[in-house]
């Protein structure tokens, strides 16, 4: 069974940065594309960054210059470095992984608050 664990949300004051981890266990199968998804409450899950296995990013507009999505393979482990954070990025952040040949995997979600 593959799991997904995050780590690293919080309460940070606008302005502030958070670093984000996720790692996947429990299995030998191909990771593709890793990344990260959010959704503030009443609203739709969003695309905020993906990265493939081969270094290949691509991340929301309004993240654009603040936020940087990196991995290591080695360790089946995604990061994102969140800098110039504002209250409207506040949101249960989810991980995301392409497993061959399952499919999307999820994680369980970190919050991350951020006040004005």
């Amino acid at each position: 069974q593959v799991r997904l664990v995050e780590s690293g949300g919080g309460l940070v004051q606008s302005g502030g940065s958070l670093r984000l981890s996720c790692a996947a266990s429990g299995t030998s199968l191909s990771i593709t594309t890793m990344g990260w998804y959010r959704q503030a409450p009443g609203k739709r899950r969003d695309l905020v960054a993906t990265i493939t296995s081969g270094g290949s990013t691509n991340s929301a507009d309004s993240v654009k210059g603040r936020f940087t999505i990196s991995r290591d393979n080695a360790k089946n482990t995604v990061y994102l470095q969140m800098n110039s954070l504002q209250p409207e990025d506040t949101a249960v952040y989810f991980c995301y992984a392409r497993v061959l040949p399952i499919g999307a995997v999820w994680g369980q979600g970190t919050q991350v608050t951020v006040s004005s």
